[in-house]
């Protein structure tokens, strides 16, 4: 038996949520579902976008699924906010084209390895006389963290086996300069994979050029996050592109979408970053098979054209979609 935490949020995390409980319900797997509230519509509940509560539920179970929230005016970020307790400090965002999707390479796939505590989404700024400063910290451990589980994740996939270091060390010496030295100083335990680094600016031309010759991509915060969005138009779009965050103790596990407040409560949205995010999350309890097979369902109805949700170029309700990929499976 695993113990879920559930946090729907708001918008369409709510409509791709039900899809993944859809999923999660026809495993024969034994699951229990705890249920917690965060986001805007939670904020105006309660008056925090994410309650001591939540963070209760999502640290006594196994994993988390987290939907998606809307921007709070005035409120600190709740997904930030819940990776911060968690102590999730790897973000992990796979890459992967689809026959049947409009790609800009047709074997693209990698994963983007994005350092979850530091940086600028640490959310440490202030006001200083007419000045607002944001400051950038950046630690030898944390950048040796963050490089120790891109090489490991490069050594157990069946790819290229290389390892890039995305960074701007020619202008952020200080900061990325660490980032750096500790990604070159974590490769020399791995002998065996490759490994490269450039500069954040050329990498996002680099990834629109020749995305197929990237394996494992690993960048501090802000990078990775830029670079995964851009990933995802590579492939098809954000729908297509899910998200695990591990750390020593606690998995957490979203898509890469926003709540999209334009279409939500159609039933339009996409359902396969949530799906593809609760897959690695089954892969994160050691249910890797399934997770497998998950992937496989998904692969099999998008490559056929013929249940689609509009944003693949089709015209299927969410759980539609949903239920495509399930019967697959059974």
């Amino acid at each position: 038996m695993y113990d879920i935490a559930i946090i729907s949020g708001d918008g369409i995390g709510k409509e791709v949520m039900e899809a993944s409980e859809y999923l999660l319900d026809k495993l024969d797997i034994n699951f229990s579902f705890k249920y917690g509230e965060a986001g805007f519509e939670c904020f105006k509940k309660n008056g925090t976008t994410l309650p001591e509560e939540t963070i209760k539920i999502a640290k006594s179970s196994h994993a988390t699924l987290f939907g998606a929230s809307t921007s709070t005016p005035g409120q600190s970020s709740p997904i930030i906010n819940l990776r911060k307790e968690l102590e999730v400090y790897a973000n992990l965002r796979p890459i992967k084209s689809y026959k049947g999707v409009n790609s800009i390479k047709n074997d693209i796939d990698f994963i983007i390895v994005r350092e979850n505590t530091e940086g600028l989404y640490s959310q440490n700024e202030y006001i200083d006389d007419d000045k607002v400063i944001a400051e950038r910290v950046i630690t030898q451990k944390a950048s040796e963290k963050i490089s120790d589980i891109a090489f490991k994740l490069a050594k157990n996939r069946d790819k290229q086996k290389k390892v890039t270091c995305v960074h701007k060390s020619n202008v952020l010496k200080k900061t990325d300069g660490v980032f750096k030295e500790s990604f070159y100083n974590v490769a020399k335990k791995y002998p065996q994979i490759t490994t490269e680094d450039f500069y954040v600016d050329a990498m996002a031309m680099y990834l629109v050029l020749n995305p197929q010759n990237f394996d494992v991509i690993v960048s501090s915060n802000l990078f990775g996050d830029i670079l995964s969005d851009e990933s995802a138009g590579l492939v098809g779009g954000l729908g297509l592109a899910p998200s695990g965050n591990i750390g020593n103790k606690h998995g957490l596990f979203e898509p890469v979408h926003g709540s999209a407040p334009d279409i939500a409560g159609k039933n339009i949205a996409n359902p396969v970053s949530m799906i593809l995010s609760t897959a690695m999350m089954l892969n994160y309890l050691g249910e890797s098979e399934t997770a497998l097979k998950i992937n496989k369902a998904v692969e099999k109805v998008i490559s056929e054209c013929k249940i689609l949700t509009p944003d693949l170029g089709g015209n299927a309700k969410t759980m539609e979609m949903t239920k495509a990929i399930v019967n697959e499976l059974i």
